[in-house]
């Protein structure tokens, strides 16, 4: 089994809701034992609070691990959109599992894919249309509600270096986005018009908390980079989308850039 298809079906594995505690009592019972046997023979190897707190800490993590986060077919599942769930599955789809820690969250780039056809809601469309699925979970293990992360008072938008933010984002690709909450984790999924025509440059996805883009929540750089601007508040992340360079078109970006009638390079020069 290689990699991938080994986190595949570590990631399909769940949990009943009382794992964590029976497991705990299990290994409760066998440092009992442990320690009834030293007693026997007379001597001492270990100091049951020290490994009874590190084998649970190894526990909550290897079951936060396996379990908190649905992978990007799951999340689709949980939306209704099994034609989407099968489409990442599917050798096309990219997963990831990319992570960025800021303001006590972490934000989560699980994965994307790319076709026509690939949901429920566009079966019949020709548009060729990007899928991108990310999550937000508290570090502490908070459970989190999605009404309180809900769109409006954050965003999750592709950008593209060299264009202004305020040209190309969530906006003016014709996007649309599904917010769920799942065990006390926040999933966004995203869907977009496709963002393969842009692979020849730099294509981002960010999430922040606010609205349309500004000059006041991104910087961009002579060489069209786009990063966060300084003194940003509230969870963020910019994460790079790893785009076959094969399939830009630029001849599509043209006409989409003319169809939007939006200066490309809109509040960031002329």
């Amino acid at each position: 089994m290689d990699r991938e298809a080994y986190r595949r079906a570590f990631d399909s594995l769940r949990f009943s809701p009382d794992f964590q505690d029976r497991t705990e009592a299990l290994l409760l019972e066998w440092v009992n034992r442990q320690e009834q046997e030293e007693a026997t023979m007379n001597r001492k190897v270990f100091r049951r609070p020290a490994v009874l707190a590190a084998v649970i800490a190894v526990l909550m993590i290897s079951v936060s691990a396996a379990v908190v986060l649905l992978n990007p077919s799951q999340v689709a599942e949980e939306v209704n959109d099994p034609l989407l769930a099968e489409a990442f599955q599917s050798e096309g789809a990219v997963l990831l599992n990319e992570s960025v820690e800021s303001e006590s969250y972490r934000i989560t780039l699980s994965g994307l894919v790319s076709g026509a056809g690939l949901s429920r809601w566009a079966e019949d469309v020709e548009e060729d249309r990007t899928y991108a699925v990310v999550s937000l979970a508290a570090l502490d293990g908070t459970p989190l509600r999605h009404t309180d992360f809900s769109f409006g008072e954050y965003t999750l938008t592709p950008l593209v270096s060299g264009y202004s933010p305020m040209a190309v984002n969530n906006w003016t690709l014709g996007a649309q986005a599904s917010c769920i909450e799942r065990d006390g984790v926040v999933y966004y999924l995203l869907d977009t018009q496709s963002l393969e025509m842009f692979a020849d440059h730099t294509v981002y996805l960010a999430f922040y908390q606010g609205f349309l883009p500004s000059r006041e929540l991104f910087s961009m750089a002579e060489d069209g980079s786009i990063a966060f601007a300084e003194g940003i508040a509230g969870p963020h992340a910019l994460f790079t989308l790893p785009l076959d360079e094969s399939k830009a078109d630029p001849a599509a970006v043209e006409d989409f850039l003319e169809s939007s009638g939006i200066n490309p390079m809109l509040g960031f020069g002329s």
